[in-house]
């Protein structure tokens, strides 16, 4: 088996090819036709991998998996090994991503993903690329001064964690300006005051009053717009940005590992990974991973109430459309969930609230791909006629709000995927049952873990234990979705605020704030406006400070 480092280049999945390297693909964020970036090839993984891998920190697994994507000609290993040291150095746990172990009868367990500085698994990501953007800015703007300076201007859309999880991994950064969209009053009080508190100035929240969906647009629309093109240089902190899923790769490896090291692991065992997901980037890492050569059974969806990927997988139709009996903005959907106008539904798990998942993109082009290919075909037409397919998927998503692939493509993604739907009430039982469970030791579940470990239970009584081990992905830390954990355990509020609460949450809601409300009605080209008028008033404040 080879790896791809030396030619590694990436193209679009809406037919593109810009041969474009690792570094232009993480500056650029989004291809210029609009499509999201992905590797011409996903590597193999070493022959020798799982013995030489399977005793690796979570830090030398990260610089093996990065090294087949990333070719030491655009970045040295010893360069590497440094972002990679620095982006780690920052999470509390000294195992990065720890695995614990829920229901041992079940062999269900949980990846801890939320010990980095913003308590959400965004940071895994995140602190990552922050560390790339000033590798790479570092690099162009050597021996360079004022204005002829290369600046980034980083735009993002969050419903809820990337938002400040981008913040905390880009502020007080060089030559860069965060901007983030977050939908006004319906991300969780903590989220919100995590990043609406940071004072470093090039960092601005702007807060839009719609959904999620609509900061998303707003960032698809700006980076489609060739006026601000022109004049700033536009860079993707959203999963669309083909780092963050390189970088969520490392976890599925690290945890395989930790998994098969322990007792209850027999040789004829198999893994399912179960990802609580909206946008669908987590789990496309997980894909990636299994792409590589990882050993999983399955990749298991677990999505909320908004639910179009699991509409998808039972019916072959990706339908922005809500569900059967749900009223409009305001009302009530058919099982008391408060609907946002456009069909989003309001839920415990808030980060999920999504209509559209970004990242199913990239998936749809490896179905297009290994489904309607002819071997015979050049490997360039092959790329292109997928690109082809994905392009009349997403127009017909844009024009009549959703799109139906035939049997062949569904079947496919059965292949690798399943997908549960898990309701409000079920993610409350959930946060019960396991903090009451013996075998977890009065384990508290934040609301989107929970749907993960909800749909881990029932996985399991379709492909239970000795055979199967289920890994659910944690998120994020329970104390961002404090409301929803009373509301399951509102008995054990003292607990929670004395063994669960942490420090740095501690106070702040109480912090000076500094966020701007953009109107829904101004469009993109408002928020255009307003990231032109701040990156000009920062480039002025650097020159007049002699920077």
């Amino acid at each position: 088996m080879t790896s791809h480092t030396a030619s590694q280049r990436y193209l679009s999945t809406r037919g593109g090819s810009y041969d474009l390297s690792f570094e232009e693909v993480v500056l650029k964020g989004l291809a210029s036709d609009g499509g999201l970036f992905i590797p011409e090839e996903i590597p193999t993984l070493p022959e020798d991998w799982a013995s030489k891998w399977q005793n690796m920190s979570f830090e030398e697994l990260a610089y093996e998996i990065f090294s087949l994507y990333i070719s030491p000609s655009e970045i040295p290993a010893a360069d590497l090994k440094d972002i990679i040291r620095r982006s780690y150095a920052t999470f509390r746990a000294k195992d990065i991503t720890p695995t614990v172990t829920l229901d041992k009868e079940k062999n269900i367990h949980l990846l801890e993903l939320f010990h980095g500085p913003t308590f959400a698994f965004k940071d895994v990501a995140l602190q990552f690329l922050g560390n790339l953007f000033e590798y790479f800015l570092v690099r162009r703007n050597k021996n360079k001064s004022g204005r002829e300076r290369e600046h980034l201007t980083v735009v993002g859309a969050t419903s809820g964690d990337t938002g400040s999880a981008a913040i905390y991994g880009l502020r007080g950064k060089k030559d860069v300006s965060v901007f983030i969209m977050h939908p006004h009053g319906k991300v969780s009080a903590v989220q919100e005051a995590q990043m609406t508190t940071v004072m470093d100035a090039n960092v601005h929240n702007l807060a839009v009053d719609g959904t999620f969906d609509d900061c998303q647009d707003f960032v698809k629309a700006l980076f489609a717009d060739p006026e601000i093109n022109k004049t700033h240089r536009l860079a993707a902190v959203n999963s669309i940005n083909w780092a963050r899923i390189l970088a969520q790769i490392t976890y599925y490896f690290h945890a395989y590992f930790n998994l098969i090291r322990q007792p209850s692991f027999l040789p004829a065992s198999t893994v399912r990974f179960v990802v609580p997901t909206g946008n669908f980037g987590d789990i496309l890492a997980g894909f990636f991973a299994k792409r590589m050569g990882l050993p999983t059974e399955k990749l298991i969806i677990a999505t909320n109430a908004n639910d179009i990927l699991h509409r998808f997988w039972e019916t072959g139709k990706y339908e922005k459309k809500p569900v059967h009996g749900q009223k409009a903005e305001g009302g009530l959907a058919e099982d008391g969930v408060k609907a946002h106008e456009g069909g989003v539904k309001e839920t415990l798990s808030p980060a999920m609230d999504i209509l559209v998942s970004s990242n199913f993109e990239r998936l749809l082009w490896f179905l297009a791909y290994d489904v309607y290919s002819s071997t015979s075909d050049a490997v360039s037409q092959r790329r292109s006629q997928a690109g082809d397919h994905v392009r009349d998927w997403l127009n017909a998503l844009k024009s009549q709000g959703g799109f139906a692939v035939d049997a062949q493509i569904l079947s496919r993604a059965k292949a690798d995927f399943s997908s549960y739907r898990v309701s409000d009430d079920e993610t409350i039982d959930t946060i019960k049952s396991i903090f009451h469970a013996p075998s977890s030791k009065s384990y508290i579940l934040d609301p989107h873990s929970a749907i993960g470990i909800a749909a881990a239970f029932r996985s399991v009584a379709v492909s239970g234990p000795p055979s199967t081990h289920h890994i659910a992905l944690a998120t994020a830390h329970p104390a961002k979705f404090a409301n929803a954990v009373e509301l399951a355990l509102p008995e054990q509020k003292v607990y929670f605020l004395e063994k669960v609460l942490p420090v740095e949450f501690k106070g702040l809601e109480d912090k000076p704030r500094r966020v701007s409300l953009v109107r829904k009605a101004d469009g993109w080209e408002g928020v255009r406006k307003v990231v032109v008028a701040e990156v000009e008033a920062e480039l002025r404040a650097a020159e007049g400070g002699g920077q």
